[in-house]
């Protein structure tokens, strides 16, 4: 036979020449050449071995040939997951090796698995198998196949992973006796596939597997695979069609004989609830629909904690963290259906000097104080917020696809990567809340899409989720200088106002004077006495654009949703951020505040002083942190009275053991010390339709 590269005779040559059929132990050679007659005229079905004639000393037996290949610990054995041909095959070329010919070979074989063998060509000299019933040519790299060089008895044809794209070549002349078909993760595309899926081509098919291609026509192919009257088992899963809401109840309905479909048993009650739905095929939407829900975040590091104290010329500073996440979109767009886009394509930061000239919305200090825990609702808040500081209106917009890092890197000299969504997405975020140990998300956002082929190549990409920090900084707002007119000017007019004035007051009585002097007294007394207070600085602040700083991101994998799961949920965990320095800084921050707020809430006595309250400290006791603040309770009396608490076997003030707290501890706790890592809870779920009546309520109007 000619060696042909790439072709599967080629490597099935390639495979018995590893097997090493005429090598030792195997074949005739002079470790058992006295055991066989001598060569003759005669077929090699008369050529036996010669039993009654023991072989001489340098021989070895047939037994310890056998066991050198088959003693897993022999160099000679066969690798591990060879198949039962080869081992026979071994076996055999020790006990009679004359029988390995060629047509013997091509007689012997019924199961062919030639996989990941580099293999583009189904040649001719596959016709020479007679018997071949089954052949597995998967993870190779076939883009067509002719279809007169598969043997006629074929019953099993498996071609998964290759690239594969129209099933048209198969169906020039498909074996007639095929009862398994295998084209999963191939590239199938367009709605004509199911034109080559039908009793025509192949009646005597009972499994199907068109798995993970990219087939979108559910209603066309369920059409023709209803006309496979054996059809039993079908896999469509990974394909976009299976996406759709309806997918699996529309399918059990029009294909009442089958009993598998996507490796799950159709039962009785299944095709009880979906029954009917076949009938409404051409009314339903064509579209899948998603839900993404984030919870909560943890772990993040109060950063207001490390700011010094805002002068009164500024900066006031606040902070707020909110979770992005990209998700496909539609060609129409669908940045302008969402109320929570951030950025459909994020502009390029620009240096200080581009930063406008013209300040933005000057909002009053109450406003900036509150600014932290309000969050924008809609889609002209969230829009108006640009992923990085200081973005003018003519600065150009980012293309949807760069073409190197260095333009990149032009364009946006400090953009971080991960505030950009990928290409053919939308970034999408959560509104923004201000710091807390746990802050509450409560996200959920409804994506429906009718363009289902990108959707699957986004779904095997996954999505990412970044968790960012928002600082905004606020400075009082300078008025304008006002023009002093010169004295010279407009002198005549002023005294022409003051002799008015005096005319018109010279024309009231007495009584009008009595009344005025009367309103002056009264007024007197309504305004306090002492000193009149100064204006203090403008409540007006002025805001500079935000600033960004990702603190985690990482990819969330929905190839799961893809496979048939309903479902993604996962705790995304970006690591520890926090510090024992910025903890302690929060601790007696919150303690602080505290106490201020009970001391302003009326009522209450300020004789009574708080204390802190706990278990009571042993030396060389480590890891003793945490205190809650609680009243001095005469049942802990050995631990707090009237206000004092115990540190390190002494008693000391309430006030004053808040702030030694920390120093107690600090020196044993810094071993034990083991924050909570940053956290985000994603969950990611696909419609499915649980009863024909479900399904009917996505009909298209």
């Amino acid at each position: 036979m000619e060696e042909r590269g790439g072709t599967v005779s080629a490597a099935v040559r390639e495979h018995l020449r590893k097997l090493c059929l005429q090598e030792f132990p195997c074949g005739a050679g002079s470790w058992n050449k006295s055991r066989f007659l001598p060569r003759t005229c005669r077929t090699w079905r008369e050529l036996v071995p010669r039993e009654e004639e023991a072989g001489g000393p340098s021989e070895e037996t047939v037994e310890d040939l056998l066991g050198l290949v088959c003693s897993p610990q022999s160099p000679w054995a066969l690798l591990e997951g060879s198949s039962a041909e080869d081992r026979f095959l071994r076996q055999l070329a020790i006990r009679n090796p004359q029988m390995l010919k060629e047509d013997f070979l091509y007689s012997y074989f019924r199961s062919l698995q030639v996989v990941d063998k580099q293999v583009s060509l189904v040649d001719k000299d596959l016709l020479k198998f007679p018997k071949l019933e089954e052949l597995v040519l998967s993870a190779n790299q076939i883009k067509e196949i002719d279809a007169f060089n598969l043997p006629p008895t074929l019953k099993v044809l498996e071609l998964y992973g290759n690239n594969i794209t129209s099933m048209k070549c198969l169906c020039a002349r498909p074996p007639p006796g095929l009862q398994h078909l295998g084209l999963g993760h191939n590239k199938l595309l367009g709605p004509l596939q199911s034109m080559y899926i039908t009793s025509q081509h192949w009646p005597n098919l009972v499994s199907l597997d068109l798995g993970f291609n990219d087939l979108t026509d559910l209603q066309g192919m369920v059409a023709s695979l209803s006309t496979l009257q054996r059809l039993r088992l079908l896999v469509l899963q990974g394909n976009p069609l299976a996406l759709v809401p309806y997918y699996r109840g529309f399918t059990i309905d029009s294909l009442a004989r089958l009993c598998v479909l996507d490796d799950i048993t159709v039962s009785s009650s299944e095709k009880h609830q979906f029954q009917g739905l076949r009938y409404k095929g051409d009314f339903l939407a064509r579209e899948a629909q998603f839900v993404v829900t984030i919870g909560n975040i943890r772990g993040v590091l109060d950063s207001s904690v490390l700011d010094p104290d805002p002068g009164p010329h500024g900066p006031f500073i606040t902070y707020s963290y909110y979770v992005t996440y990209d998700f496909v979109e539609d060609e129409e767009g669908e940045g302008s259906e969402y109320g929570g886009v951030l950025a459909e394509i994020v502009k390029p930061t620009p240096s200080e000097e581009e930063v406008p000239e013209e300040a933005p919305a000057t909002p009053t200090a109450e406003e900036a104080e509150e600014s932290a825990e309000s969050a924008p609702s809609s889609a002209s808040q969230s829009q108006s917020v640009e992923l990085e500081s200081g973005v003018s209106a003519g600065t150009p917009s980012l293309p949807r696809s760069l073409g190197s890092a260095e333009e990149l890197a032009q364009l946006r000299p400090r953009m971080d990567l991960r505030l950009c969504p990928s290409p053919g997405t939308v970034l999408f975020s959560t509104v923004r809340k201000p710091w807390a140990d746990v802050i509450p998300c409560n996200y959920e956002m409804q994506h429906t899409l009718k363009d289902l082929v990108p959707l699957k190549a986004f779904l095997l990409a996954g999505t990412t989720v970044t968790i960012v920090e928002e600082k905004i900084l606020s400075w009082p707002v300078v008025p304008p200088p006002v023009d002093i007119p010169s004295p010279g000017k407009g002198k005549g007019e002023k005294e022409k106002k003051k002799e008015k004035e005096k005319e018109e007051k010279d024309k009231k009585g007495k009584d009008g004077k009595d009344k005025a002097a009367k309103g002056e007294k009264e007024k007197e007394k309504k305004e306090p006495k002492g000193p009149r207070k100064k204006r203090g600085p403008s409540k007006e602040l002025r805001q500079d654009p935000p600033i960004l700083r990702v603190l985690g991101s990482g990819l969330v994998v929905l190839e799961p949703l893809l496979a048939g799961e309903p479902l993604v949920s996962t705790l995304c965990k970006f690591g520890v951020i926090r510090t024992l320095e910025s903890d302690r800084l929060t601790f007696l921050r919150d303690s602080k505040n505290k106490k201020a707020k009970k001391a302003a809430e009326p009522g209450k006595s300020k004789n009574k002083m708080p204390a802190l309250s706990g278990k009571r400290w042993s030396p060389g006791q480590r890891g003793f942190l945490v205190f809650v603040i609680r009243r001095p309770s005469p049942r802990r009396a050995p631990w707090s009275r009237r206000g004092r608490v115990c540190v390190r076997g002494r008693e000391e003030p309430a006030r004053a053991a808040a702030d030694s707290v920390w120093s107690v501890s600090s020196s044993g706790y810094e071993n034990d010390y083991h924050p909570e890592p940053l956290t985000v809870e994603v969950q990611i779920q696909v419609n499915q339709c649980r009863s024909a009546e479900e399904a009917l309520r996505t009909l298209v109007v």
